[in-house]
């Protein structure tokens, strides 16, 4: 092989590489990346438990004797459609390997039924009031660290207290609501 040859083939890669950095200047010129204002994307029911979660902790929150004053349990029956997907809600139904049975929950003691509970939510001994029900609701690590429930949790509060009011329709002897 010539040295010729050799100094074509060197140029023949250089120009291929001059070519490609020239390329990526210019696609970047048309392709402008705009920078985000917070990294990420916001997701439906994500509770953060570092920073913007704390801002909306340190918020007033309403009552909740104020809250289930208003609750709507019609709206609490369509927002339980999303808790059928591990939980039976009807009287006398029989618990899915994912969840127990919820119907008859307000008032019950924890841990209770035949559902094959977490060590931490056997070992609660409360019941489920409306108070620990709506802590439970908005955060179910919150109350119970070693829960199974993998829901995240609901963030508005006029919405839990929907779905407890509609939990305590689906409840034999559920007690009133407190007053406000």
């Amino acid at each position: 092989m010539h040295s010729l040859e050799l100094n074509k083939i060197a140029g023949a890669l250089l120009g291929t590489l001059l070519f490609v950095m020239a390329l990526g200047i210019i696609a970047d010129g048309f392709f402008a990346r705009h920078k985000l204002e917070k990294a990420g994307y916001a997701l439906a029911g994500f509770v953060d438990s570092h920073g913007a979660g704390q801002a909306a902790a340190a918020a007033p929150d309403t009552p909740l004797p104020v809250l289930l004053a208003k609750a709507d349990a019609k709206k609490g029956e369509g927002a339980a459609k999303v808790c059928t997907t591990c939980h039976t809600l009807e009287k006398g139904g029989a618990d899915k390997p994912t969840g127990p049975n919820l119907a008859g929950v307000v008032g019950r003691k924890m841990g209770s039924t035949g559902y094959a509970y977490s060590d931490g939510m056997k070992g609660m001994g409360n019941e489920w009031t409306y108070e620990n029900l709506n802590k439970f609701l908005t955060n179910p690590k919150s109350l119970v660290a070693s829960t199974k429930m993998s829901y995240a949790g609901e963030r508005d509060p006029a919405k839990r207290a929907d779905l407890i009011a509609f939990l305590r329709t689906i409840s034999d002897g559920a007690p009133p609501f407190p007053t406000p």
